[in-house]
Order: structure tokens, then sequence, then C-alpha cells
């Protein structure tokens, strides 16, 4: 390909809506071009790179067993109600409604849709087991698209399902396909952690996440150096914390004015935040709960969703809380509470003397016993782990690392197979429910993460399995017929050998086009210059380290093969 006819319209400044490091150098290098809020044209260089993780995965899928199909992104409602998630997935699922007024949605994800084919044509355990994958764009009406390719409407998927006899046959499925996906990532050239996970809306008994190790990852995981565990923050246990053991005192009310949050409040009373009880407020589905957590602490939504069970759970707004307390936030607190149900960390049970609001604007509570001064509901883990608390497994000191998630594994157990009733018969004839497993890998979202892995200041640093062109051979000056026709001839020659390789023709300045290429992220350059006039030699650069060698122009296919070789 010669640079001149490439479609790669590069920029040199970043623009403006682009917040992180990967949406920034993609549409600074020409790799994708904004089409709306959340969706992207992937131009030709982006395409070569999705083509070559697309091929990674497929060749780790059917290794595993995996078989492709392709099924429909329109899909009708009557399958999502038959499961239970029509109303579950809420606001991001994309819902539409054909001439004849039914219910359609575009697909998220499929486990409606494989389960009803796979109900419809599986029938005996000697067909079992048995795993499908599609790669396919999928959407989810995100509510605030963001960092490019991370969070977007519209993105690119693989997904993967598995039909099991049993748990024993699902745990080996499982396995099986977490060391594909370790071999995947491993093949594009990541830094990644498979993590323990929440399931979300798609539900299931265990789950892992692979993340890609960077410091723009929106989720954040806690990993012990000493073992092997990790875990996303939202699903790792914490062990409750040792509360200070005073003298029990009386209750007793104090003016705190203007004093509503936490760190003002300690402040003002001259006491620590861990002394504090934050209570909070949440509308889950129809009924408002009240959930109390250390002052110090960070309450944690997915564990309280999993204590109290809805389908939406969201802060309770101010008028809500007025309504039931006679305050407005900042001042509320558990103390008097009858007709809501009070949820609380296993920290609290502990706590002496707390301070908490009173129900009263401008008012606190002092000495508060939780055990005697309101009733709890429910107690639990129900807070946010934090670095340098104690490992689960092995208690060592937990460090934490944000990451960005790039696929996940779930074993979905019967969750499916039993809504829709995708059964088999087994060797004694009995029916039974196939055992259901699911695995995707996001596909444009591995493209972004490749980038937040591997740049400088100058551009991408792409690992030559994700490369869009392994090579770009620069001749400094293309009007120069002897550098013009050596160029080409280097160029052919590498094309010969299936070297994936680019031609800068255009008639720029060196510079310029030096930038471009490092901007896009050629693994090596190839500068053909006065040096070859001189001595023969044409110029090797190495884009990650900026290694610089000269080498004689009879060796470079050679020397240029051998390096690809290593880093493949």
């Amino acid at each position: 390909m010669y640079f001149s006819k490439l479609m790669a319209p590069t920029l040199r400044e970043t623009p403006a809506e682009a917040e992180i490091i990967s949406h920034q150098l993609l549409v600074r290098a020409g790799f994708i071009r904004k089409s709306s809020s959340g969706i992207y044209t992937y131009l030709p260089l982006a395409q070569r790179v999705l083509q070559k993780i697309k091929a990674i995965v497929r060749e780790e899928m059917n290794k595993a067993g995996g078989q492709e199909i392709l099924m429909p992104i329109v899909q009708p409602a009557e399958l999502w109600t038959e499961s239970g998630r029509w109303d579950v997935y809420g606001k991001e699922l994309f819902r539409l409604k054909d001439r004849h007024e039914r219910d359609f949605c575009l697909g998220p994800t499929h486990e409606e849709v494989v389960t009803d084919l796979i109900r419809t044509n599986i029938y005996s355990y000697r067909q079992l087991p048995l795993m499908v994958y599609q790669i396919q764009n999928k959407y989810r009406d995100e509510r605030r698209p963001r960092f490019g390719l991370m969070r977007g409407r519209e993105f690119i998927m693989k997904d993967m399902y598995s039909f099991d006899r049993d748990e024993k046959g699902l745990e080996l499925t499982y396995r099986k396909m977490y060391d594909a996906y370790t071999a995947v990532f491993q093949r594009c050239g990541l830094t990644f952690s498979p993590v323990e996970a929440d399931s979300g809306a798609i539900g299931g008994s265990v789950t892992h996440e692979f993340m890609v190790i960077a410091d723009s990852g929106e989720a954040e995981i806690v990993y012990c150096p000493d073992c092997n565990y990790a875990a996303n923050v939202e699903i790792a246990p914490c062990f409750p914390g040792k509360n200070k053991q005073d003298e029990v005192r009386k209750r007793e009310k104090v003016e705190t004015p203007g004093k509503t949050t936490i760190e003002e409040v300690a402040e003002f009373l001259n006491v620590a935040p861990q002394k504090l009880i934050k209570t909070l407020f949440y509308q889950a589905d129809e009924e408002v709960i009240v959930v109390l957590v250390r002052g110090d602490r960070t309450i944690n939504e997915i564990k309280l969703q999993k204590l109290h069970p809805a389908l939406t759970m969201e802060m309770a707004t101010a008028e809500k809380v007025k309504e039931i307390t006679g305050c407005l936030p900042g001042f509320v607190g558990p103390v008097g509470l009858k007709k809501v149900k009070i949820y609380a960390d296993e920290e609290i049970r502990t706590m002496v003397n707390a301070v908490c609001g009173a129900n009263q604007e401008g008012v606190h509570f002092l000495n508060v016993q939780p055990e005697k001064d309101f009733q709890v509901f429910a107690y639990g883990d129900l807070r946010l782990i934090e670095e340098g608390e104690a490992c689960p497994c092995c208690h060592s000191v937990l460090k934490t690392a944000r990451g960005i998630e790039v696929g996940q594994v779930f074993k979905l157990g019967t969750k499916y197979s039993q809504a829709l009733e995708a059964k088999y018969i087994d060797e004694n004839g009995k029916e039974n429910l196939m055992v259901m497993g699911c695995y995707g890998i996001g596909v444009s979202r591995t493209m972004a993460a490749a980038v937040e892995q591997n740049y400088d200041e100058d551009g991408i640093i792409w690992p030559v399995s994700l490369a869009p062109y392994h090579v770009v051979v620069i001749p400094v000056a293309v009007k120069d017929e002897f550098l013009w026709s050596k160029s080409l001839e280097i160029y052919h020659k590498m094309q010969e050998k299936g070297i994936e390789v680019i031609l800068d023709d255009r008639d720029e300045r060196a510079g310029v086009k030096f930038k471009d290429a490092d901007l896009i992220g050629y693994p090596i350059r190839i500068t053909v210059g006065k040096k070859l006039k001189d001595e023969g030699k044409v110029e090797l650069k190495l884009r990650r380290d900026k290694e610089v060698s000269f080498i004689p122009d009879h060796e470079l296919i050679k020397v240029v093969e051998e390096i690809l070789n290593r880093e493949r």
C-alpha cells in the first residue's frame, strides 16, 4: 500500500472531546471517526487491527472446540420476556417496533437467542457438550457514552455460549475458555489480569473479568502480591475493621449548624470520621431503604443489590428523604426511623458512642449505640474494599490497580435454560436442563485497550501482532531517482516475503513522514536516505524502544524477518 492512497487522515491537534489517550490517538492517527455519540466509523487502519484481533480470537475459539455462527442483531421481545430480562435490562436496551407494532430490541447480548436456537435443535446428550460463538456488533443505549471505544453505544464483540450436561461439564468448559482467553490476550501483546467479578445483568454464579492494566481504566481492582487473588473492588469481600471500644456514654444532641458532610462534622466535633455513621437513602424499585456504613467507608451498591434485590437501585431524591425524615440529607440518621428497612455494614454492629444525624436540620447525635438506639433489618458486607486491607485468601496486604475490562467469562448454570426450557434427553431417557456458560470479548475495546497500554508522547506503539502494518518504508526524497527506485525495490521484496509494509510515497519533508509514522505506530521504520548512497546502508528504527541501527540493504529483509518473528 502506498501512503498516498491510504485513507488515514492524521491530525496534529487533539480533538477537544477526546478524554483518554486511546480516543485521542485513534482519532489523531486516522483510525476512527465519530458518526454520532458513542458510535464510530472504523477507517482502513482500524479495520486491519480489528481483523487481526478477530483472527486471534477465532483461532483460539476454534482450537478450544467452538463453532462459529451468526445470530440476528434484531431480537424479538418475546424471548426477552420469556427470560424475564425485558424489564430488568432497563433503558440501556435499544427498543423498537416493526410496522405491525411488535416489540423488538437491538441485541446487547445473545443469551435468549442462542438458548432458543439450541432448545429447538439439540435434543440428546450425544450432542453435548456444545460451544457456539459469533463476532458481531452489539448495541447498548449508554446514558453517557464516553472515552471513545471504551464506552460506546455500538461496539464489536465476540460472544460464545456453552451447553453442557451438568455442572461438572461446565467446570471443564469454563476452565478451557479461561485458558483460551489467557492465550488470546497474551497473543495480543497485552499485560492483563483475570479477576473475580460481578455478573451484572447477565447473571450466573461465577464470573471472571480479564482486565488490561492501565491508569485510564474505569474499573478498580485489588490484588494480592503474595498469592494469585485478584478481584474487582465491586465484589471483593471485606473483613470488618476494628472499632475503638470506649466506655458507653449517654446519647445527646449537639448543634452542628451548616455541617452536612462527614468531613465537616468530624472536624467540627473533633472526632475521627470512622466514629460517624453515614446514612444514605436508596430508591429500590418502589421501596425506599436506608443503608449505613462507617463514615470513612464507601457504600458498595453491587453488594447492596445482592442483599436487597431490586430491578432498579438509585439514590432517593432529597424530597423523598425529607418526606421520610423531616429534614434534607446532611442531618439524617437511623435513630427514630420506623417505616423503612435499615441495612447496615458489619462494621456498624460493633460501633460504640457513634455520631449520626438527628433528623433535624443543624443537629447531630453524639454517643449513639447501634445495637440499642435503632433497629437494623439486616447486616452484611456493604462497603468497597480499600488498598491496604487484608487479602481474603492469605491475609497479606492488598494493593490496587486500574483496569480496562476486555473480556469476561460466566458460569450461567441453568438461569436461561430453565427460563426458556432448554432440555436434553440423557442416556436413561430422562429430561434434564442444559447447563450453560457465556464468554465475551470486546473486540473494539481490545483495540483501544492496546493503545492505552502502548503509547508515548509521539503516538501509538502497536504490538507486532496487532499493528496495521509491520513496516513503513520512507524515502527521504521521492524525487531522487536512486532513493525512490531503492525504496520501491525494498517495498516489493518485503511484499514478496509476506511482510505487511507501507511505502510513504508522499512528496513531503522527511520530518512530516516521521511524525506520521510515529503517530500511527508501525513497529519498524525503514528510512532510505543519504547513507544508502554513501555506505550502502538504510536506517532501521524500532518504534517501541527507538533503537536505531544501520543495515546493509542486502541484509535488510532477513533482519526485518528476524525482528518480527522475535516480537510475535
